[in-house]
């Protein structure tokens, strides 16, 4: 369980004045060997982005080959002072993202390492904007899209989860949270086998799996519709991602306080964690190799999806 880290962040992230070097210094004092915080300058102001590696037995890092799994802790904003107090909906994704990162740390102290490196990115601002979106507002963010993207998005990463809170909608209505099909490089890919069963043992019950389209994995400022940022990260990258949107069964703005479950954190968190040893030992395929290269020679390369298009 991580529900004790999931408080630990969550009085961190809480404040006014939340920051990254704050953060930073508690994974230090766990024994993070490797965490970095890069503060950045945009048009609506500034935030902390964070970076935190968690190096595993026979990772990249150590000399392996055991591929690097990347978790992302999506958001806008974990605040939308002075207009509303408190940790905001949207700060969801970046409290579980940083509570599995410090859950990961806390088991390498009592001597349980995974296979593979873990690389954590997340950002952190406790005073963002907001922009209307219905059914309900979303948060915005200080930095754009492209910005994001590329601070959050590393190139050593083999594969990615992406969390984000997805609650400000009316087509996921249950409680808890839910996994997208896997995106690579412009295609929308079946739901892997291999991570809906760790949904299950994870939770106890049938996955929840959220629809996309192809509007939602393109990027931010085309002017199409998107569900949220949650595939954002699949722009940026060749490596297959997954989604794992934390959801309610209302439309839950992404600037409302009060609206953060912390069991609802621990399950995704646990499950994220889960994705992540059976990821490194190979027992976790985001995706089918041949199938995917059989899609390439027959349909051609879908890449336009992952740019702006012709605008």
């Amino acid at each position: 369980m991580i529900l004790k880290q999931v408080l630990e962040v969550f009085d961190l992230l809480d404040k006014a004045d939340a920051n990254g070097e704050e953060v930073a210094n508690l994974f230090k004092s766990r024994g993070c060997e490797s965490v970095e915080v890069n503060k950045v300058e945009g048009d609506k102001g500034s935030t902390d982005f964070i970076k935190i590696v968690i190096k595993g037995k026979n990772g990249k890092l150590s000399g392996g080959n055991v591929p690097t799994l990347g978790i992302i802790g999506r958001l806008g904003g974990l605040g939308a002072r002075p207009e509303v107090v408190g940790l905001v909906s949207d700060g969801d994704g970046a409290l579980t993202a940083l509570s599995v990162a410090l859950k990961l740390i806390d088991m390498q102290r009592n001597g349980d390492f995974l296979n593979g490196d873990i690389i954590v990115t997340t950002h952190i601002c406790p005073d963002a904007p907001t922009q209307e979106h219905e059914p309900v507002p979303f948060m915005d963010s200080p930095v754009d899209m492209a910005t994001m993207n590329k601070v959050e998005v590393v190139e050593e990463m083999d594969a990615i989860i992406s969390i984000d809170t997805t609650k400000g909608n009316e087509i996921l209505n249950y409680k808890g949270f839910a996994i997208s099909p896997t995106v690579k490089e412009g295609y929308i890919l079946k739901v892997s086998n291999d991570i809906l069963n760790v949904v299950k043992r994870t939770t106890g019950k049938a996955a929840n799996v959220f629809p996309i389209s192809i509007q939602d994995i393109t990027p931010y400022g085309n002017g199409l519709y998107h569900l949220n940022s949650i595939l954002q990260p699949a722009n940026s990258t060749s490596s297959p991602v997954v989604g794992v949107a934390i959801t309610t069964e209302t439309s839950v703005a992404g600037c409302a306080t009060g609206a953060t479950s912390p069991y609802d954190i621990e399950v995704t968190g646990r499950f994220a964690i889960e994705v992540a040893k059976d990821f490194g030992e190979g027992k976790c395929s985001f995706y089918d190799e041949e199938e995917f290269e059989r899609i390439i020679k027959l349909y051609g390369d879908n890449r336009r999806f992952q740019n702006l298009g012709n605008l």
